[in-house]
């Protein structure tokens, strides 16, 4: 790892602490989210309900909203969450997962986006599509060429926002420090919840030290892609994956993420991208 890491972004430093995260992740990943922070040693919490959602604010120590399966009630949930979370100076992780899809995505996103999130999380269709026009359909739909960082840079601009792009390679921006992240495992693109888990677990770390998102960030994403090494190389298909993935979480140190992901600086140097 050639990127110093604040020490309070160990992982016995999340143990220790044990976050309360707030999850108002989709229907479809909930379960599995609520695993990956619980094996990682945070406390997650699933509740979107207008009704309580706000309540839970107080106490949680991040938060992480997700449209994936967006509803009129789940987006007033949302929204009533994140701006308490402004007003108490709650760090939130924001994953706008096929936000250019629809209108309702559309103007859902847009609105969120005034609400001051920490940290973006998508992949780089859903980046690129904050500052241009795309042709993409789907959550798992892959843009090419070098400008998706260059459209990462701008959106972090823009928005004000850590961006952290996923992909093979990671691409996590401020505007101004740029971050690769590399390891991880091909597997990990088949489980469909595992991007939301990962926006789960970026809160968890921005929880320990909102006042660097970047770094923390850097730190979630490399913590996740060390363990989807480890579980991809003893794993049989996507199947026996999840399970394995869970129990590399559990019990991953610093020097194993340290010794399993490659993390550098980036200056437009030319790099093969996905």
């Amino acid at each position: 790892m050639s990127i110093e890491i604040d020490k309070r972004l160990s992982l016995d430093n999340l143990r220790a602490k044990h976050p309360l995260i707030q999850c108002l992740t989709n229907e479809v990943a909930m379960n599995f989210c609520a695993n990956v922070l619980n094996a990682l040693g945070a406390s997650p919490v699933m509740s979107f309900s207008p009704d309580e959602a706000a309540e839970f604010v107080d106490n949680a120590n991040a938060i992480t909203t997700n449209i994936g399966t967006l509803t009129r009630e789940k987006y007033a949930g949302i929204r009533l969450v994140m701006e308490r979370a402004k007003v108490l100076g709650k760090p939130v992780v924001f994953d706008p997962v096929a936000h250019f899809a629809t209108s309702f995505r559309r103007n859902a996103t847009k609105h969120l986006l005034e609400l001051s999130p920490k940290v973006i999380r998508g992949n780089a269709s859903e980046i690129i599509a904050f500052t241009a026009k795309t042709s993409a359909h789907g959550v798992d739909s892959h843009a090419e060429g070098e400008s998706r960082f260059n459209a990462a840079i701008e959106a972090a601009k823009q928005t004000k926002a850590v961006i952290a792009m996923s992909g093979k390679t990671d691409f996590i921006t401020d505007g101004n420090e740029h971050i690769l992240v590399e390891g991880g495992h091909s597997l990990m693109s088949k489980v469909s919840a595992s991007g939301c888990a990962l926006t789960c677990v970026t809160g968890a770390f921005t929880a320990l030290a909102p006042d660097q998102a970047l770094k923390a960030t850097v730190k979630a994403f490399a913590t996740f892609s060390a363990a989807g090494a480890i579980a991809g190389h003893q794993a049989k298909g996507p199947g026996s994956f999840v399970p394995l993935f869970i129990d590399a979480l559990a019990e991953m140190d610093d020097q194993i993420v340290d010794r399993s992901v490659s993390i550098r600086p980036w200056q437009n140097d030319g790099i093969a991208e996905d």
